[in-house]
């Protein structure tokens, strides 16, 4: 039995079953309680680096908050596309999941990359570890994505004798 899951495909799958609950829960944290989830583990180095650097306003504190959470929120939604698509097998064979799976690592990367910067910058050596170890899964992705060689296109062997006559021309004019 030939299934047609690649290995970046998998390894997405892999990665959006791990950001899909955590970074749901920390945005969600966030919204219900912008300071008390803004200053919990997963975003204490942006909350410290904000107050310790930036020296911004209560109210502009908590817009960044909710800016994060929209962030990572986005990033959910896109890992959330990426696996419904993953379920159809038509788009599934042509690849065609591997847009939304690159557009939620270019987000969660930049995210995440950010956050570690911050971290380092603030000290806090948990945190650090924790964005640190989410970069490197998800721009291990990344490179799986760049490096795997593209979906090949389905013949369909059903297909009506027009279409082969078509596909005869076309090989012909190369």
């Amino acid at each position: 039995m030939s299934t047609s899951l690649r290995i970046g495909t998998f390894n997405g799958a892999l990665l959006a079953a791990y950001f899909i609950p955590t970074w749901t829960i920390v945005a969600f944290r966030i919204m219900i309680s912008p300071v008390q989830g803004f200053y919990e583990l997963p975003n204490v180095a942006v909350a410290f680096f904000v107050s310790d650097h930036l020296h911004l306003a209560a109210i502009t504190t908590i817009r960044l908050a909710w800016l994060l959470a929209f962030g990572k929120l986005t990033a959910v939604a896109f890992f959330a596309i990426f696996l419904v698509f993953l379920t159809r097998a038509s788009i599934r064979k042509r690849g065609g999941c591997d847009e939304a799976l690159a557009i939620a690592l270019a987000i969660g990367s930049v995210i995440s990359f950010a956050s570690m910067v911050m971290a380092s910058q603030v000290g806090e050596a948990a945190a650090l570890r924790l964005h640190a170890t989410e970069l490197m899964m998800l721009l291990g992705a990344a490179i799986v994505l760049v490096a795997e060689p593209p979906a090949e296109p389905q013949i369909d062997s059903g297909a009506p004798s027009g279409d082969l006559a078509l596909q005869s021309q076309l090989a012909d004019n190369r």
